[in-house]
């Protein structure tokens, strides 16, 4: 069950950005000039990418940037949250 959770939470940023590039074509072209940053933010950052896509036609003033800021914060625990994981287990495993 945790695998199926950790997999959904993985793949669910991803489906939405290729879903929403699907359905709103113009809204990714207005933000994006080239096809370059939202790959990168597709594998890399995609609840970044899709902050950003959500607030930039519209500026990113206001709640904007704290939105935005979060999802890094959700993005960067998504990659470095399994490096404690890890040493806990490594440590229970020396003991």
């Amino acid at each position: 069950m945790c695998c199926l959770a950790a997999i959904a939470a993985i793949i669910s940023p991803r489906l939405v950005i290729v879903l929403w590039w699907l359905l709103d074509t113009a809204r990714w072209s207005a933000v994006f000039d080239n096809l370059i940053v939202p790959v990168l933010g597709f594998v890399f950052l995609p609840w970044t990418t899709l902050a950003y896509v959500y607030f930039a036609p519209t500026g990113l003033g206001g709640l904007a940037p704290i939105v935005i800021v979060v999802a890094v914060l959700i993005d960067a625990g998504t990659y470095g949250g399994g490096v404690f994981g890890n040493r806990r287990r490594d440590q229970r495993s020396w003991r």
